[in-house]
């Protein structure tokens, strides 16, 4: 039988295990007697773990929400990605979280087991974090907009667009989207009847949360899908669509999704579907992506190409090509 220590860490790893536990088939894993669970149960609430039982057919054990946050228990898998999560968000793009994330981190490493301590201090000398891509948010931003999608309410902030342009918009949030650079709030706007994308470093000052709305089904069947298409230009009235002589798998690894969109044709040819507005810049994209296409649209773009290869075959004919 485990010591009376031992027992109470098992107790603790088991209940972060499941939402609930019935009372026997708990005391049967720990292979001891439900009396001396519950005296179990009640040692560890006194160390301030929050404990919920319940008594009846159904009754058990689980986890509930506390005031203040007690140890956690983590294997050596999830020790390690905890860390890794923290090194990457000390210097990432949510100001506000970097020297909290090397302060929780340093925690982490003092009480981590030596043979783990030595992964992590490997991983941690062998990540090199880049110059910061993108302007950074305030954690206090993205964490009361992702309250606001998570219980449903409707928020306000005041907002200043590309052109920059102010506004005040009242919307209804359901989800956030970070794309590598930026973050994206996804919204219902009522006043627009219509979906709308907001770059969360362009929200001015707090955000306020409102009344409660009624969820919609995303857009694009998902909101990771919208955020694409809505920076790649797909949603909008003018699209190029282009037949890409090689798989989607291989040009994935070429073109990010922030670019364009990709859909499969067969094993060897995809579509690229991205916004027409600037025609030039995506004369120069075609021809540096070294595989053959075939322009379905607009007429517009086959016509420029064709322009840029005369160009180019007058000047190799002065040089001598």
């Amino acid at each position: 039988m485990l010591s009376s220590s031992s027992r109470l860490l098992r107790v603790l790893s088991l209940l972060q295990t499941r939402s609930h536990w019935a009372g026997p088939e708990l005391a049967e894993r720990l292979a001891v007697h439900p009396r001396t669970l519950r005296r179990d149960i009640d040692r560890l609430r006194q160390l301030g773990y929050p404990i919920h039982a319940s008594s009846g057919v159904a009754g058990g054990y689980a986890f509930r929400a506390g005031q203040s946050l007690p140890p956690l228990l983590l294997d050596d898998e999830e020790a390690l990605a905890v860390a890794i999560a923290l090194q990457i968000a000390a210097a990432g793009t949510v100001s506000g979280v970097e020297e909290s994330s090397l302060r929780a981190l340093v925690k982490l490493e003092q009480v981590m087991p030596t043979r783990l301590r030595r992964r992590t201090h490997a991983l941690r000398s062998a990540i090199v974090p880049v110059q910061r891509m993108g302007p950074t948010i305030d954690a206090s931003v993205l964490a009361t907009l992702a309250t606001a999608c998570r219980d449903q309410l409707q928020v306000g902030f005041s907002y200043r667009d590309l052109r920059g342009q102010a506004s005040v918009r009242q919307v209804q949030p359901h989800g956030l989207v970070h794309t590598g650079h930026h973050w994206y709030l996804v919204a219902w706007d009522p006043a627009r009847d219509d979906w709308r994308t907001f770059r969360i470093d362009r929200v001015q000052g707090t955000p306020r949360s409102g009344a409660h709305f009624a969820p919609r089904p995303p857009p694009a069947g998902d909101l990771r899908a919208y955020v694409t298409g809505a920076m790649t230009g797909v949603h909008q009235g003018d699209q190029a669509r282009v037949v890409l002589h090689q798989s989607r798998e291989v040009m994935a690894r070429t073109i990010p999704p922030s670019a364009a969109t990709l859909e499969a044709i067969d094993d060897a040819h995809c579509l690229m579907l991205c916004g027409a507005g600037q025609l030039d810049s995506l004369v120069y994209w075609l021809m540096a992506l070294d595989v053959d296409f075939d322009v379905l649209e607009p007429p517009v773009l086959k016509e420029r190409l064709r322009r840029a290869g005369e160009r180019v075959g007058r000047s190799l004919v002065r040089g001598g090509g």
